[in-house]
């Protein structure tokens, strides 16, 4: 696998957003970035400025996209890349072998959710790495507490115990570290609060599972504070509140998937109030 951040950009400024939180994570982690463009240019204009202006645009966003980042980040390591093709096709094939692609995505105000496209959604559930999604309007300072150069706020997982995978989990310490923030960790449980025979309490024994599951990696990730939280409920009415407190916020996606999300990455996709990573795992 290349080490490396990709930042899928099409002209639009939901896609320049991205690129830019793109930029700060390949900062975080030390990693290069690479602007990919997916799609054939017009050979010809027509004269026409509403035909003539949208393709000059398409066509020279990368020269754009590249200028203004490595202005804001002189620090960084940029490339940049023209694929031909459909922009979905282009991103998976490039995705096998990377280590993140972040995309943008419209925002709503408020708790209305996304705009997300079907490229977005595509490569969501398609994509061999983690894909990150971005809301339009995103800033630096909206993930830290009090300004771009406070703490950050806390990075949150939502995790299965059922299905417990040490991709989703690593990933999820490795951004934690990352930042320098803590990381919560969340387990919703929906079955019924029923009484039984049993003297055991069922949170108390998804607490314990879960605490138990995550001892390795608090060793391996020492420095990193941890807390985990089980709750009743439905898990994409948790994730969305925990998502209005948080830089970053994981879930997992089994593979094979299909070329649909499972409902709770679907759901987050478009409500989540933070940038949603989302983590393919067996």
């Amino acid at each position: 696998m290349e080490r490396i951040i990709i930042a899928g950009i099409d002209g639009s400024a939901e896609s320049l957003d991205a690129a830019d939180w793109a930029a700060r994570e390949a900062l975080r982690r030390g990693l290069p970035l690479l602007l990919l463009h997916a799609g054939d240019a017009p050979e010809t204009h027509t004269g026409l400025p509403e035909l003539d202006a949208p393709a000059d645009r398409t066509g020279h966003a990368l020269e754009r996209a590249a200028r203004a980042l490595a202005s804001a980040h002189p620090a960084l390591e940029i490339s940049r890349r023209q694929a031909a093709g459909p922009p979905d096709a282009a991103l998976l094939d490039t995705a096998a072998s990377s280590e993140c692609v972040v995309l943008g995505s419209r925002g709503f105000a408020g708790f209305a959710g996304f705009l997300v496209g079907s490229v977005a959604l595509a490569v969501a559930a398609g994509a061999a790495c983690p894909v990150v999604l971005v809301r339009a309007g995103a800033r630096a300072e909206d993930e830290h507490w009090d300004s771009a150069a406070g703490p950050y706020r806390p990075v949150v997982l939502g995790i299965d115990l059922d299905h417990p995978c040490d991709e989703l989990i690593d990933y999820a310490f490795e951004a934690a570290r990352a930042r320098r923030a803590p990381l919560h960790v969340l387990h919703t449980w929906a079955f019924p609060l029923a009484p039984s025979g049993s003297a055991v309490d069922p949170e108390e024994e998804q607490l314990h599972h879960l605490a138990a599951m995550l001892n390795p990696w608090r060793h391996k990730y020492a420095d990193t504070e941890v807390s985990e939280r089980t709750v009743h409920g439905r898990a994409t009415h948790h994730l969305l509140l925990a998502s209005t407190r948080a830089s970053l916020l994981i879930v997992g996606r089994r593979i094979p998937s299909g070329p649909r999300l499972g409902p709770v990455a679907h759901s987050m996709i478009h409500h989540s109030l933070c940038p949603l990573a989302v983590v393919p795992h067996v």
